[in-house]
């Protein structure tokens, strides 16, 4: 039987099967409508992994029914059951704080009087990397009820399983805080763009009608391509070649996950740095500027703006109307905006101080929120070293000191 036993220099551990009941999920007929718009909630993975950094689950996607209940394997859970998900996604882990039931892609962990959930609950998180290590399954890989039961956790005294729960608990209540706050700054950010991309509101200083224009009066419209494969000169370079998994949410880039040489540029086409980056096919509408000399790849539409648009601005301008270019897609097998159609479609834009002024308005919008996933992410890498820390027993808590072993 397979067994995890945590690194702990002097902790003494027990099985999970000694402190808690497990009990696996289930899921009622689909083809009975009376099952399910119930008041019961019913807890999918999906409804865990949407949580993020959040502990705490208390309402779930779907509900159902109690005769749903008394026609399935699904049981209803008590408030404060510790949810696993141990089918195909592995190691997720929340706290029901309502009676509850989940499906069959869950197990389910109601603890004695001598676990602490919330404690269990960061435990299991801890060890995700462990769990999908100890799943098994050729279809789909699952954590079995067997092998859970065998697994080894700390057996610490209930004050000190509080401690070290109290301690990750106000890290997350700080992350929480801080996704929030990214959140409001996005939304803000949003209706800002309705305002002044749309000339609904005007900065100071400027007045009058705003151009109706075609992207293809934006400047040079090019569409990428890809240097072939099986030639080495074209690749591993200090160049660019952008494609539409490397967009995210960054602005600028300067780097790509395949790099090319100049030999690879000039089998294709070169890009001048500035130079606005649209996805055009499949994933239509993410936006990028490329800020050094590089290229992309056929997916990806490009606009080098002439000297009466900036680059900023009509980045800005691509991103509020994502939904109108995925409107303008082509009805094929896979969504695509062509060259063509790309070059033909109308935008309102202002002369090209106003577009300046614009873009520093939301480019400091964009900074703000920036700093903010900045210090999300430093907080969460923090996080994980305080779990490092406290759930292996390095640091120990104790009575408002840490005492820390050296052990190791």
């Amino acid at each position: 039987m397979s067994t995890h036993r945590p690194h702990i220099p002097d902790w003494k551990t027990v099985k999970l099967g000694e402190v808690t009941e497990i009990i696996k999920g289930g899921t009622p007929s689909r083809n009975v409508e009376k099952y399910f718009r119930g008041d019961i909630a019913w807890a999918i993975p999906s409804d865990i992994t949407a949580l993020d950094s959040f502990l705490y689950i208390d309402d779930t996607e779907t509900h159902i029914t109690e005769e749903a209940l008394s026609n399935s394997a699904a049981r209803l859970l008590p408030a404060g059951t510790v949810l696993l998900t141990s089918r195909a996604t592995i190691g997720e882990t929340a706290i029901a704080t309502v009676p509850m039931a989940t499906n069959q892609g869950f197990a389910n962990f109601i603890c004695c009087e001598a676990l602490l959930n919330v404690f269990l609950a960061y435990y299991l998180r801890y060890i995700k990397e462990k769990l999908n290590d100890l799943a098994s399954g050729s279809t789909f890989k699952e954590i079995t009820k067997g092998t859970l039961l065998n697994i080894e956790i700390p057996h610490l005294p209930l004050s000190e399983q509080r401690a070290i729960a109290e301690a990750l608990s106000d890290v997350d209540g700080l992350l929480n805080a801080l996704e929030a706050l990214i959140a409001k700054k996005r939304a803000i950010k949003q209706a800002t763009m309705q305002q002044l991309l749309t000339g609904k509101t005007r900065l100071p200083g400027f007045s009058g009608e705003w151009e109706t224009k075609r992207v293809s009066e934006f400047g040079d419209v090019v569409t990428g391509a890809t240097p072939s494969t099986k030639v080495n000169a074209f690749w591993d370079g200090p160049y660019p070649w952008i494609t539409p998994t490397d967009i995210t949410s960054k602005r600028d880039m300067t780097v790509s996950e395949r790099m090319i040489t100049q030999e690879g540029l000039n089998a294709i086409r070169t890009l001048s740095p500035n130079t606005v980056l649209v996805t055009c096919i499949a994933s239509i509408g993410k936006n990028a500027i490329l800020k050094t000399k590089g290229s992309c790849n056929q997916q990806i539409n490009a606009v080098i703006p002439n000297s009466a648009h900036n680059a900023e601005f009509l980045y800005y301008l691509f991103e509020f109307n994502a939904n109108f270019l995925l409107a303008n897609a082509g009805i094929t097998a896979t969504n695509i905006v062509s060259k063509s159609a790309f070059s033909k479609l109308v935008f309102e834009v202002p002369l090209f101080d106003e577009q300046i002024a614009i873009t520093s308005v939301l480019s400091d919008m964009d900074a703000e929120i920036t700093a903010l996933e900045q210090r999300r992410d430093k907080t969460r890498a923090i996080k994980q070293g305080m779990m490092q820390q406290l759930l292996t027993g390095r640091v120990r808590l104790s009575e408002s000191r840490i005492c820390t072993d050296d052990t190791d």
